[in-house]
């Protein structure tokens, strides 16, 4: 079927080439249709064959105007709704055309822009063109892509389908996708010089800066070299001059120092470094701090390449007495290959892991040095490349001691500049549900007072699921809280109505009968019955199940839950074995003057017994007189 459908293809495409070739002059004829022929070369054939002939045509001739002339260094974009009256065909998603120098990362940050826009792409079609241009930028000709030294240039063109736009919608795409553009160029036109800086920070640290170690400039030369060799994408760099004492706290941005997408001084890439004076008096010592490397998220999300939030590695300048005088920074993002290896290969972070595991002093082989080692491994790359080292060690170890325990845990660690909270839980594996993760969410969000930005939860072998999740705060205004407290306030979110039912029944029993019956009711109870009673509410009811089950006799119950006008009640009936016949119930209750309002039966199924029914009416007096429970129910 696949070549059948290759071969419907490549005919509907050279016929519809011909037809562009015919509507040509000599000159551009056979450059259409190579144009042509390339546009649609990999598109899948589900997406040709299902369109008109004049719809496939008439999508690749309105790139190929678009095209007609462009001046290099200057993208040209269009987004628009074809009509059969202005375009001479339709649509029935609205259309984005581009055309631009060909460069890294162009589809994937144009996609992630409309996906930021929670626009659908519908089709993506980028073919690269070789082209000649004359000195105006008109199209002069298309060459052969395997040709070399003929003076053209490489571009990149765009055609996409996305979810149906109008209005000043359609304004706001085609801005953002040239600020995303814009933004592409800078990073990429800088890439040499951004790695020339950090050339020039590496062969500075082969002496150490005053104050430093020479085994900790060793290890951070050696990071940057490895951030150097292709394991980090540059996409901006920026200079800056501190100025902290007592009095004052200025810090600027040297001027030309700007890179890649932190060009323009204008762009604040830190707010916190803006507005340091501002800034509580921990974040200003932090700043100060004569540590040498800071590797930490920035608040902005990445336009280009991956839409997270991009990676910044600071370098911190130190003049001869060992103060922080200025800070070199270089943002964006890991690749992928360095969430991929052995943290133990990496510089920086091999220390980390290596000092955590001196200072808890296992044995290599021995069962507790082998699960460190394997938390170490597993921790989350990125929190690996940003927590302090006591930090990694007291969470490392705590999560060491909750190995193989079931029981909910919360380890948080919140952002030097406050800018966010990194927090882990770990939950029973069994009780993980997107209900309870939203729930904990929730109280994290209350306590911080802030909002998710990311999560990721993690369900493997061990019986413990890791649940990941980063709050946005704002700075100096994180409320204070106590991890004990808020950790508490999860493991009763988490416990579960088999939890509940547990407590109760062992409240009212002891420990040894109380287990017997957990046990015995742990799933016996239907979810509409959890619905309607909590846990603490099943002890009466397991008391007259156990009596049903033991006599064989029908068992009753009158009562009133609260907040219940003084007319109504309710009544249970527990049968072994067989619901009760209405027919033979319904007329008694009448006839003592009630009225049934509703009913809700419950099979109850016992561990190794007979099924019990349970009768829940919902009774009202006829006259609407009160009735006092306790004196009624014999």
């Amino acid at each position: 079927m696949t070549k059948i459908a290759d071969k419907k293809k490549a005919k509907l495409i050279a016929t519809i080439a011909d037809r562009a070739r015919r509507g040509q002059g000599m000159k551009q004829a056979d450059s259409v249709k190579r144009f042509i022929t390339q546009y649609y070369e990999h598109v899948p054939p589900q997406d040709v064959l299902g369109e008109s002939t004049d719809a496939l045509l008439h999508s690749a001739m309105g790139l190929w105007e678009l095209a007609a002339t462009r001046l290099p260094g200057r993208p040209k974009i269009r987004v628009f709704n074809p009509t059969m009256k202005e375009h001479g065909w339709e649509c029935r998603h609205t259309v984005v055309e581009i055309v631009n120098d060909d460069m890294p990362f162009l589809v994937d940050s144009v996609t992630a822009e409309l996906n930021r826009r929670d626009v659908i792409v519908h089709l993506a079609i980028h073919p690269v063109y070789k082209v000649h241009r004359d000195g105006r930028g008109r199209m002069r000709d298309l060459h052969d892509p395997g040709i070399t030294g003929d003076g053209s240039q490489v571009e990149s063109m765009m055609h996409l389908n996305i979810t149906r736009q109008s209005g000043r919608r359609l304004d706001g795409i085609r801005s953002g996708i040239d600020g995303v553009l814009a933004d592409v160029r800078a990073a990429v036109e800088d890439w040499s010089p951004m790695r020339e800086r950090m050339e020039m920070v590496i062969r500075e640290l082969e002496q150490s800066p005053s104050g430093v170690p020479a085994e900790e400039a060793h290890e951070v030369r050696e990071f940057l070299r490895w951030l150097h060799d292709n394991q980090f994408s540059f996409l901006g760099f920026r200079d800056y001059d501190f100025k902290i004492d007592k009095r004052k706290s200025i810090i600027s941005v040297r001027r030309k120092t700007g890179l890649g997408i932190l060009r323009d001084p204008r762009f604040v890439l830190s707010k916190e470094l803006r507005n340091l004076a501002s800034m509580p008096p921990e974040v200003r010592a932090f700043v100060s701090r004569p540590d040498l490397l800071l590797v930490t998220k920035t608040s902005l999300t990445s336009t280009v390449h991956r839409p997270v939030h991009m990676d910044s590695i600071g370098i911190k300048r130190l003049d001869a007495r060992g103060r922080v005088i200025g800070e070199r920074v270089f943002v964006g993002l890991f690749t992928s290959t360095a969430y991929s290896l052995n943290p133990r290969d990496i510089p920086v972070l091999r220390r980390k892991l290596q000092n955590a595991l001196d200072r808890a002093g296992f044995t290599p082989a021995s069962h507790d040095g082998k699960s460190l080692l394997n938390i170490l491994e597993t921790y989350p790359r990125d929190e690996l490349f940003q927590v302090s080292e006591d930090h990694l060690f007291e969470a490392a170890m705590g999560i060491l001691h909750l190995q193989d325990r079931q029981r909910v845990a919360l380890f948080t660690r919140a952002d030097e500049y406050g800018r966010f909270i990194s927090s882990f839980v770990y939950i029973p594996r069994d009780r993980y549900t997107t209900d309870l993760r939203h729930r904990l969410q929730d109280i994290m969000c209350e306590a911080f007072a802030g909002e998710v930005s990311a999560y990721k939860a993690e369900l493997g072998d061990s019986p413990l699921a890791r649940l990941h999740v980063i709050i946005t705060t704002t700075p100096g205004k994180i409320p204070k809280y106590n991890t004990n407290k808020l950790e508490a306030r999860m493991v009763e979110e988490a416990r579960s109505w088999s939890d509940r039912m547990g407590d109760a029944l062992i409240a009212a029993h002891g420990e040894e009968r109380g287990l017997d019956l957990c046990r015995r009711y742990a799933d016996a109870f239907p979810p509409g019955y959890r619905d309607r009673f909590a846990g603490a509410d099943v002890v009466a009811d397991v008391a007259r199940i156990e009596d049903a089950l033991d006599s064989d006799a029908l068992g009753m119950n009158l009562y009133k839950p609260p907040g219940t006008p003084a007319h109504r009640f309710r009544f249970k009936i527990y049968r072994r074995r067989q619901p009760v016949p209405l027919s033979d119930i319904l007329p008694m209750l009448e006839h003592l003057g009630l009225k049934v309002m509703d009913q809700f039966p419950q099979t109850i199924r016992p561990r190794n017994a007979d099924l019990v029914m349970i009768h829940d009416f919902g009774l009202e007096t006829s006259d609407g007189s009160k009735v006092d429970v306790d004196t009624a129910r014999d």
